[in-house]
């Protein structure tokens, strides 16, 4: 490890259309995901946040909020869908179109 003692840390993310936020903190005994959220502080920078369910993911697999963080984890806060995307996917190939990089068609 060095001469300094690494802490162990998770990772906190939000992301809207316009800006993404990701939080480092220190990994305490039995966090969970949702305590790791509270104390990230973005649902106090994103009101939105606590407006709905609260659904969480790690790297990309969604998991409870009771569920109890290791080192390294990157906790994702997830937003809802405006719409399913194999379902827009189908229809933009129905019409010759095709989704892009950005999320737009092309």
């Amino acid at each position: 490890m060095g001469e300094r003692e690494q802490t162990a840390a998770v990772e906190v993310a939000y992301a809207t259309p316009d800006e993404q936020r990701i939080v480092t903190l220190p990994l305490e005994p039995g966090m969970t995901a949702a305590q790791a959220v509270e104390r990230s502080g973005l649902a106090d920078a994103f009101p939105q946040i606590r407006q709905r369910k609260l659904v969480l993911g790690i790297f990309g697999a969604e998991v409870e909020p009771g569920r109890r963080l290791r080192a390294g984890d990157r906790v994702e806060i997830c937003r809802p869908l405006h719409a399913d995307p194999r379902v827009l996917r189908r229809s933009l190939a129905a019409s010759g179109k095709v989704m892009g990089s950005d999320g737009g068609t092309q």
